[in-house]
């Protein structure tokens, strides 16, 4: 008798036992969220990576891809290590939490907006047809201005009562306004000059619009916005804040590759043009 209950195992200890095994089952949770913040970092370096070897995309914006895959890393660090997640106060914790979720419902409400106008298709019939201005090279336009231009080309030869609106100035990166390199391209792609009214002052989407808009009648003319799909949702609501009464977009397409990085900065574009009264 006295060697069996040698090999019992006190009570206190058998509530230790499952106690840490509860603990072990939290620690696992914890691993595999610090696995996909640390897969999600590698994948933001990566293509971070990428769009600055292989893609001339204009702008340093895809450096922001950088800030994130940054971010997740540090996120992953502090989840795999139990310890130092312990030290900090629940407050901020908590606070963590509900910042970070809040900001991916705005994000998934903002893309949702984006992408309901992703592939609008311009009704025939108006009066004008604005092409908004990308960038222009010394080669001539960028990818996604020469996809705006081709768009508005197709709309044109359907629709040959509509006249277009070619609005954009020139950046401190480009040989000609924008409007005056599109205006050359049209024209060598058979669109009659006398078609064509050009507005080279404007820097911005809102200014594109505000300008254009001097040029035509925004309560009795039907109007058709050109631009790449990802950007039709900003482009309209502005227009529509401006006084446009009867105006759509007809969205061109965009660089499979680039598209990421469009969505996160027209992300940011909408938050911006809210922010300041443009939506």
């Amino acid at each position: 008798m006295g060697r069996k209950k040698e090999h019992l195992i006190p009570l206190e200890k058998s509530k230790k036992v499952i106690y840490l095994e509860k603990r072990g089952r939290k620690r696992r949770g914890m691993s595999v969220f610090a696995v996909i913040f640390g897969v999600l970092g590698l994948l933001c370096l990566l293509y971070c990576l990428i769009m600055g070897l292989f893609v001339n995309y204009g702008t340093r914006f895809f450096l922001v891809w950088g800030a994130l895959g940054v971010f997740f890393e540090g996120i992953a660090f502090v989840l795999a290590r139990r310890n130092l997640l312990e030290r900090l106060p629940i407050w901020l914790k908590l606070g963590a939490v509900f910042i970070f979720a809040v900001g991916m419902l705005v994000f998934a409400l903002v893309e949702g907006m984006i992408l309901s106008r992703f592939s609008s298709d311009g009704q025939s019939g108006a009066d004008y047809l604005i092409v908004l201005g990308a960038q222009w090279r010394e080669d001539g336009p960028s990818y996604l201005l020469k996809k705006r231009l081709d768009q508005a080309l197709e709309y044109l030869e359907e629709n040959p009562q509509t006249q277009v609106i070619v609005s954009g100035g020139q950046g401190s990166n480009e040989p000609v306004s924008e409007a005056e390199g599109m205006y050359g391209y049209l024209v060598e792609a058979g669109t009659r000059p006398e078609r064509i009214l050009l507005e080279a002052e404007s820097k911005s989407t809102r200014e594109n619009l505000a300008f254009s808009g001097e040029l035509l009648d925004k309560a009795g003319d039907r109007v058709v916005i050109v631009t790449n799909n990802f950007h039709v949702f900003r482009a309209v609501k502005i227009a529509e804040k401006l006084g446009y009464e009867q105006v759509e977009g007809l969205a061109a397409g965009s660089y499979p590759l680039s598209l990421p990085n469009n969505m996160l900065r027209e992300f940011f574009g909408v938050l911006k043009d809210f922010a300041v009264g443009n939506l």
